[in-house]
């Protein structure tokens, strides 16, 4: 069969006539709104939705089923957190698209402001999910900002921002346009076209944004990444290493969703464990350490703690009095350490059966961590003096008051 005839069969229905449909719709999104557009920027995290997002409008230009822009630019996010699959499948993904001349753009955050290096160098204590939840903005979404302002500063001409958001379940048929937005006065179609990336700083006028694939059903994802784009005829992409990822044919039934490696805001670390009881990533079980060191690094012993009434910058009384702060220097060696251990043996196990190394520490992150560590270098509005957050001191409450220790040192005996 030639790749001619298996696009017009695709596109004839019968069987897949679902599946025809969602890509049908996508066909309808583009041709709306790219040609309004001299320049497509993808924002690309590597995971389901985003990855079948650039394979399939990629899959459509060289298919001849949508004209290709003056430029295109792929954003790639990463975070150095990604799971090891996703991570491998990303780098020969970006390959492929090197090939075929489209330009890739790795996008991480700086050196200091990435996941390990501000943890286990500046003594940041690990994201929670209460006041604390620093690490997305912080490694994914201000460096893909910084990368498009950068971008867009090169470019002449409307730019449009394809992104991989889905709806969900959602179950457009009848191939119109039926959704409708008053984003900027903007009208939205089948892929949830908008006139402004949110949370986009100085990027207003610009730039707009576009979901193409905001209608796919989540099976048509899987079927895509696992069985279509990777035939010859429909670009002959490596994405079925992205469905493995998150559970291969069962992952639909399991619910598959992926994150950080011991993502330290999740309950259950659902995803590393569907990669783990793969056989292919079994010699990756040693990534269960993660989860249960950042748990550890958030403990009074191994953290500071303001020990009186808290001053700001105002004058006013800190309403946390007593918070507790950064790591300790002993508290991030130990980390550091553990997290070198956990990454030396993975390797080890790697190397004795031919499996891809895992790199979650570089050399670069090591030397800064312990640059960091030998500067004694400590966050913002700590100087280092203060008490460990498991010493025991007199309450401080948040209006200023006092409450001394029933039992000082001398009456204690």
């Amino acid at each position: 069969m030639t790749a001619t005839r298996a696009q017009a069969s695709f596109f004839d229905g019968g069987q897949r006539l679902q599946m025809t449909e969602s890509i049908e719709l996508t066909v309808q999104s583009m041709r709306a709104y790219g040609p309004e557009h001299e320049h497509w920027c993808f924002a690309w995290s590597g995971g389901k939705d985003s990855s079948a997002t650039v394979t399939v409008v990629l899959w459509l230009i060289a298919a001849g089923k949508i004209k290709a822009p003056k430029s295109i630019t792929v954003f790639y996010a990463d975070t150095r957190q990604e799971l090891t699959p996703l991570a491998i499948a990303a780098e020969q993904i970006m390959d492929e698209l090197r090939e075929r001349g489209i330009r890739v753009e790795v996008v991480r955050a700086p050196l200091l402001k990435r996941f390990m290096v501000y943890i286990l160098g500046r003594g940041v204590p690990p994201p929670n999910n209460n006041t604390l939840r620093w690490c997305t903005r912080q490694i994914k979404i201000d460096p893909m900002q910084d990368a498009l302002a950068q971008r867009l500063a090169d470019l002449d001409g409307p730019v449009l921002m394809i992104t991989g958001v889905r709806q969900g379940e959602s179950a457009i048929r009848d191939r119109r346009i039926e959704m409708s937005c008053s984003k900027d006065g903007a009208e939205c179609g089948q892929g949830w076209y908008q006139q402004v990336l949110p949370n986009a700083k100085g990027l207003r006028g610009h730039i707009a944004t576009l979901a193409p694939l905001l209608h796919w059903r989540v099976c048509h994802v899987w079927e895509w990444l696992k069985h279509w784009a990777p035939q010859e005829e429909f670009g002959d992409w490596s994405t079925a290493i992205v469905a493995d990822a998150y559970g291969g044919d069962e992952a639909e039934e399991i619910n598959a969703r992926t994150g950080c490696i011991g993502c330290p805001l999740a309950q259950e670390e659902k995803a590393l464990e569907t990669v783990l009881a793969q056989e292919r990533w079994a010699y990756l079980a040693p990534l269960r350490g993660l989860k249960p060191l950042w748990r550890e690094l958030r403990e009074p012993q191994h953290r500071l703690k303001k020990a009186g009434v808290e001053r700001l910058k105002d004058g006013s009384i800190a309403k946390n009095p007593q918070r507790m702060g950064p790591l300790t220097f002993a508290a991030r060696l130990m980390g550091l350490e553990r997290v070198l251990g956990i990454q030396a043996e993975c390797n080890a196990a790697a190397r004795a059966t031919g499996r891809p190394l895992i790199n979650l520490i570089d050399a670069e992150e090591e030397a800064c961590i312990r640059q960091l560590i030998a500067a004694e270098t400590w966050p913002e509005g700590w100087d280092g003096d203060e008490p460990t957050a498991d010493t025991v001191l007199p309450v401080v409450y948040q209006n200023g008051a006092v409450q001394p220790l029933l039992f000082g040192a001398e009456g204690a005996g």
